[in-house]
């Protein structure tokens, strides 16, 4: 098949390349257009201009902004990645500038205005490996009864013979001395895990890891959405795993990276994140143009395929990450698309869109939020990040993104089919990563300056 020689010569081709200069892949390849968030390392080149106002707008104002340390050994620094926070600390991902191996950097946000760091986890298990992801819950199982933290890991460099890529667990009951429980290990030849997401089921716990392109690497032998039984920590053992050629949309079509489409398009598919609601019950998959996939996994050893969320012909996909609001009623899914002119697409840069998911076996779209940067598309050089949407969150009625150099950018979804922009934080140079809501705080990660602390001017509960 022609199409699936083509797609092979070019994931090789990238492959080839890492031997030489290690990077990772990107999210989606498009053909030739191979754009890793992370690979930078010269922040400066950013041509995205500040918008216009204050890093403070209405309820949002930077209160803390700490000075990121070097941790190691080398004095080099890392660039960093997606934040998260559990009982007063924060946790920090770190991303892949020189050579990755960060860790993950954690905070004390007893002030919120002064974070202190207090420990660095994560970042000397496996050489070339990056610790993007990291999700802290309270577990108690007949095996370990405290707070636990799972870390992704992905691989620069394949080819070094102390690499691997999956995940860690450690324990953070004591977030001053993490210690290392496990790792679960995905197939040596794949990217590793790159998003992941912990929740309790009973007095079960289970991660939800997505490990883009396993799928293709493996041949289907392993694959991109697997279910893993955390609940030995010392002990991961993967309990399912998704094939999306069950699936009759997609059958025999997916090569384990493409497939053919409804709508007549090839499309790239690949599980990029994964989440679930509060009470675990329910799983929501971003597989980038497949849509969000909706998994009941009350049992989650045969879970239960329920629906996804659908594009129209003429958007990309690149459903990236999701969060739900309203009692599980609402589902928000944000698009990472940077490459915004491609043909037989609507020109515009990643947006969000907004579904009913009362009936989840038929999410309806609600609404569509947008920003000034959405068609802010210029002739040349306009495949970058800095204008898509990235992460969502949610508190109350608010829904809150980050949006690389559009900062943190909140939003009311009180009308989920009228969601209005109420306040954004745009600091200078700004390439926000991730964003999470802690107390009354928001907590904010930038790529090149690490942990923002934001508080909200007014105590009124969204």
């Amino acid at each position: 098949m022609v199409r699936k020689k083509w797609v092979q010569s070019v994931l090789v081709s990238v492959l080839v390349f890492s031997l030489v200069i290690p990077q990772v892949l990107g999210h989606d390849e498009l053909g030739d257009i191979n754009l890793e968030k992370g690979e930078r390392t010269n922040f400066d080149d950013i041509t995205v201009p500040l918008l216009e106002g204050s890093k403070n707008l209405k309820f949002l104002n930077e209160v803390a902004a700490p000075e990121m340390e070097i941790v190691r050994e080398d004095g080099l620094e890392n660039s960093y990645a997606d934040v998260y926070a559990h009982k007063g600390y924060a946790y920090v991902g770190t991303h892949t500038r020189n050579g990755g191996n960060g860790g993950v950097r954690v905070f004390d946000l007893k002030d919120p205005a002064n974070p202190v760091e207090v420990a660095v986890f994560a970042n000397n298990d496996f050489p070339l490996t990056w610790q993007e992801k990291v999700i802290v819950k309270s577990v108690n199982t007949p095996y370990f009864n405290g707070d636990l933290a799972v870390v992704s890991i992905q691989q620069l460099d394949r080819t070094h013979p102390d690499s691997k890529g999956g995940f860690l667990l450690y324990d953070v009951t004591n977030p001053i001395e993490p210690q290392k429980l496990g790792f679960w290990e995905i197939a040596k030849n794949t990217r590793g895990t790159h998003e992941l997401y912990l929740t309790m089921r009973g007095n079960q716990a289970i991660v939800l890891a997505a490990s883009p392109y396993t799928d293709y690497f493996t041949h289907g032998e392993q694959r991109d959405f697997q279910i893993v039984d955390v609940s030995d920590p010392s002990n991961p053992k993967t309990v399912w795993q998704f094939d999306p050629r069950t699936l009759p949309e997609v059958d025999e079509s997916f090569d384990g990276y493409y497939w053919d489409s409804p709508d007549g398009k090839v499309r790239p598919l690949f599980n990029h994140s994964t989440m679930a609601d509060v009470t675990g019950k329910y799983a929501y998959i971003s597989m980038w143009d497949l849509g969000t996939l909706i998994f009941d996994i009350q049992d989650p050893v045969n879970p239960i395929y329920l629906g996804r969320t659908e594009f129209a012909s003429e958007q990309q996909g690149s459903a990236h990450s999701s969060t739900i609001a309203k009692g599980g009623t609402i589902l928000i899914e944000t698009r990472e698309v940077y490459a915004p002119v491609r043909d037989g697409y609507e020109e515009a840069y990643g947006y969000t869109r907004i579904f009913d998911i009362k009936d989840k076996s038929n999410p309806s779209l609600l609404s569509e939020f947008k920003t000034d940067l959405t068609y802010d598309i210029p002739d040349e050089n306009n495949v970058t990040l800095a204008k898509t949407v990235h992460n969502p969150q949610v508190r109350g009625n608010t829904l809150y993104l980050s949006y690389y150099a559009g900062g943190i950018i909140a939003v009311d979804i009180t009308d989920a089919s009228n969601p209005t922009e109420i306040a954004r934080y745009t600091p200078e140079s700004a390439y926000v990563w991730g964003v999470f809501i802690d107390r009354n705080y928001i907590l904010a990660s930038d790529i090149r300056s690490g942990l923002k602390v934001l508080l909200k001017n007014n105590s009124q509960e969204d």
